[in-house]
C-alpha cells in the first residue's frame, strides 16, 4: 500500500520523538511519503492531490481540525467518485479532543492509535461513514481573516462529527483566541471559557429560524448543534452526548435551545454528560434525527463553527448529509 502521511508539528499532544516513531512504524508497514502542514488549509491542498499521485490512504496526524481538512481534500480531489476508489483515510489522533478519532472508537493514544492502525491495515477492516456538509453564500459571509477558505464555489466544507451556530460557536472563538495568545486547549480552558461567555453571550433575542422540507419552520433559536455522530464532544474522559442517536451511517441530528436561562442550559448540561441512550427532554428543546437537510437563518450575523474550527459570522446555512462519504481503516 502506497500511503501520504499527512503531519501537523504543532499537534497538542505529540512531540518530534513522538512522530519519529510513528513514522518509522508505518513505513515499516507501507510505501509512506511523509508531507508537514505548514500553514492552515494546507492538509486539504495535500488530501486532494492523493489519489492523482497514485496513493491508497491518507493518514492524517493532528487534531480534528488537521482531519477535517484531510477529509475535505479528499472529497474535493474526487467529488463524485464512490467511497470505495478515494483513498482511505487513516486517522492517528494528536490534538486535545481527538472527538472524530474517539467516535470511530480509536485510542485516544497516538501510539496505541497507530498500533490500532497497523492492525486493521494487516486485517483489512475498513470502514464507510457519512459526512455532513455545510453550504453557504459569500454574499451573507462575515468570516475573519482567519478563517479556512471556502472549498466549494458557493462556500461550502464538510465536517466529520459536529458544526453549530450560535453560543457554541461564540464559546470556540474566544478559546481560539486565547489559544492564540498561548494557552494550551484543555478541557478546564474550555469550561471556564464557556461559563465566562455565557455572561456574554446574548441571552435576551434569539435570531435563528430553523427550516426542514415539508415541514413549518421553527423560529426563536438561540444556539443550535448540529450532529453527525455522537458524542457531541469530550470533556477530558466524558463524553458530551447532546445527540446521542447521531452516527456515521444516518443522516444529521440537530439540538437547538429557544431559551438561554440559566435553568434550563444547566438542565440540558446535567442530562447530556456521561454515555446516554435516551434524548434530553425539556419544552425549551428543539430536535431532530436522521435529517438528509435543513436550514438555519438568522436575522444577524451568527457565530459559526464546524469540528471545532470557528469559521466566522454566517446569516445563512444549509445542512446536508453526505452518506458513504469516506473509508476509514479501523
Amino acid at each position: 500500500m502506497r500511503a501520504l502521511l499527512v503531519v501537523n508539528p504543532k499537534a497538542t499532544s505529540t512531540n518530534h520523538r513522538t512522530r519519529d516513531v510513528l513514522m518509522r512504524a508505518l513505513g515499516a508497514a507501507m510505501d509512506l511519503t511523509v508531507e508537514e502542514t505548514g500553514y492552515r488549509g494546507h492538509a486539504a491542498m495535500i488530501a486532494e492531490t492523493a489519489h492523482a499521485k497514485g496513493f491508497d490512504a491518507v493518514a492524517v496526524l493532528g487534531g480534528d481540525g488537521t482531519i477535517n481538512e484531510a477529509a475535505n481534500g479528499l472529497l474535493r480531489g474526487q467529488p463524485s467518485a464512490p467511497a470505495s476508489e478515494r483513498p482511505t483515510l487513516i486517522v492517528i489522533p494528536g490534538g486535545s479532543a481527538n472527538v472524530f478519532a474517539r467516535a470511530l472508537g480509536l485510542p485516544n493514544n497516538p501510539v496505541e492509535a497507530t498500533g490500532a492502525a497497523l492492525e486493521a491495515l494487516r486485517d483489512g477492516r475498513r470502514r464507510t461513514i457519512g459526512l455532513g456538509e455545510a453550504v453557504w453564500d459569500h454574499d451573507v459571509s462575515h468570516g475573519d481573516a482567519g478563517a479556512v477558505p471556502p472549498t466549494g464555489p458557493h462556500g461550502s466544507r464538510y465536517f466529520t462529527f459536529c458544526a453549530g451556530l450560535g453560543y457554541d460557536a461564540e464559546v470556540v472563538r474566544a478559546v481560539e483566541g486565547l489559544r492564540s495568545a498561548g494557552c494550551k486547549a484543555t478541557p478546564a480552558l474550555y469550561v471556564k471559557t464557556a461559563i465566562n461567555h455565557y455572561f456574554l453571550t446574548d441571552r435576551r433575542r434569539p435570531a435563528m429560524v430553523l427550516e426542514r422540507p415539508r415541514q413549518a419552520p421553527q423560529s426563536r433559536i438561540f444556539i443550535a448543534i448540529v450532529s453527525n455522530t455522537a458524542p457531541w464532544t469530550f470533556a477530558g474522559s466524558l463524553p458530551i452526548n447532546p445527540t446521542p442517536w447521531a452516527g456515521f451511517e444516518t443522516g444529521l441530528d440537530l439540538l437547538a435551545l429557544r431559551k438561554m436561562r440559566l435553568s434550563t442550559v444547566v438542565s440540558l448540561v446535567r442530562q447530556i454528560i456521561g454515555e446516554r441512550s435516551g434524548l434530553p427532554t425539556g419544552r425549551h428543546l428543539v430536535q431532530a434525527h436522521d435529517e438528509e437537510e435543513f436550514t438555519l437563518s438568522a436575522s444577524r450575523p451568527i457565530a459559526f463553527q464546524l469540528d471545532g474550527d470557528y469559521l466566522g459570522e454566517r446569516e445563512r446555512v444549509l445542512f446536508r448529509s453526505i452518506p458513504d462519504a469516506l473509508q476509514v481503516l479501523v
